[in-house]
């Protein structure tokens, strides 16, 4: 991160993707606890009929000035609230995982 660039923090995360994805629901995880490294799981209908490429285009879009400063790396997960119900009930890899939509 440049000298005097304060870390993004989650919150910070889930607001600028509320404000291009208002209907989300998002769950932002700090991977290393430094500030820059961050997991997001992002549910929106918004997704429905996009590619995982159009999915992410759209989350680093609403995230573009915080990813050429504040955000080192991003693991996306984008899902519509359909693809999430079944991963939900056919893998333990995002059973564990409560989303919660912040505001």
């Amino acid at each position: 991160m440049p000298a005097g660039v304060e870390p993004i923090t989650p919150e910070e995360i889930q607001a600028l993707i509320l404000q291009a994805i208002p209907d989300a629901t998002i769950n932002i995880r700090d991977m290393t606890g430094g500030g820059d490294h961050y997991e997001a799981v992002i549910v929106s209908p918004s997704f429905v009929g996009k590619t995982k490429v159009t999915r992410h285009r759209m989350v680093y879009g609403a995230l573009q000035d915080a990813m050429v400063q504040r955000i080192h790396a991003l693991a996306l997960t984008t899902l519509t609230p359909e693809e999430f119900q079944k991963e939900k009930e056919q893998t333990s890899g995002l059973v564990n995982i409560h989303v919660q939509r912040s505001r």
